[in-house]
């Protein structure tokens, strides 16, 4: 994640009408294992650790993420593809990956970036949303779920560098295949080790981000966990979607920015310090990551898509 972000006021719980709504299909989503989360992290760790350290745009370690990633997907039974793209002078890689089945004219996307920066292997930002929605899509398989809407999931490249692969994927679209996704679903640092729980928020955004708003919220609702909403302007991957006119949402457990003593009260944690201390820095390793944080996060992710796409 690349900038700082304001927070925004506390959120209330969202409303009965919005959880009542969700649940029927909320309910069908699994409980993802935190274990298998943290299993594909220590791969992203032992990838870095074998290239140089990072999984930076441009560095073999992201490449060869790219290719992991992948080969979980493709044996599972997706439909993938690498799409490439030059910047800085290095190629770049999206991976996009498709589950069979559901209307093709009503596409919900998920993503999150898979690069990390240079000065470390970016495990928290950003591993752990990667992770997590990989292991979402392989219990979309495992569960046999049969999505009415069709499903596809994101791994963009170079985030780091402009939210690059993220866009260059949005520009790569017709405008008719834009207007068939009705949904894009970001992820991008789910684990943080001093974590808050922000969910993004609608205002200013495209028509038909409020309802994706209120099914995060009330998947968090769904495990009593409070939320605030963040105002996430172009921060991350979710902004080339939302300049195309497609409804947003995400979640975020937060970077640089310092807790404050009501956070801290509502979360616990510890007041004054960052959400993140390592952002951007050597230590986002699988040590750096909050595994409460990153469990409840992916069971919302889960919940959030069984009620979408449903």
């Amino acid at each position: 994640m690349r900038i700082l972000i304001a927070l925004a006021a506390a959120l209330t719980v969202a409303g009965a009408t919005t959880a009542q709504a969700a649940a029927p299909a909320a309910l069908a989503a699994p409980n993802i294992n935190v274990a298998n989360v943290r299993a594909h992290l220590n791969q992203f760790q032992s990838i870095a650790n074998a290239n140089g350290g990072n999984r930076a745009h441009g560095r073999p370690g992201y490449l060869a993420s790219v290719n992991w990633v992948k080969s979980k997907l493709d044996a599972a039974g997706f439909t993938t593809r690498v799409q490439s793209f030059t910047y800085g002078g290095a190629t770049g890689y999206n991976l996009i990956a498709d589950y069979p089945g559901g209307d093709a004219n009503n596409v919900v996307v998920l993503g999150g970036h898979l690069d990390s920066v240079t000065a470390g292997p970016g495990i928290n930002d950003n591993g752990s949303g990667s992770a997590s929605i990989l292991e979402v899509a392989l219990q979309m398989k495992a569960t046999g779920f049969q999505p009415t809407k069709h499903v596809r999931f994101g791994w963009w490249g170079a985030e780091e560098r402009g939210l690059i692969g993220s866009t260059n994927y949005v520009n790569s679209l017709s405008s008719t295949d834009k207007s068939k996704i009705k949904a894009y679903l970001n992820f991008d640092m789910t684990g943080s080790p001093n974590p808050g729980y922000f969910v993004y928020s609608a205002s200013g955004q495209p028509s038909g981000s409020l309802a994706l708003q209120q099914r995060l919220q009330a998947g968090f609702t769904s495990i009593n966990v409070q939320t605030e909403l963040t105002s996430v302007g172009g921060r991350s991957d979710h902004a080339a979607f939302a300049r195309a006119g497609i409804p947003i949402g995400g979640t975020f457990t937060g970077a640089e920015g310092r807790k404050t003593a009501a956070q801290a009260q509502k979360w616990g944690g510890t007041a004054g310090q960052a959400f993140d201390r390592c952002y951007h820095a050597s230590c986002d390793t699988t040590s750096n990551i909050n595994a409460t944080a990153l469990d409840r996060n992916a069971d919302v992710i889960a919940y959030t898509l069984w009620a979408t796409a449903a």
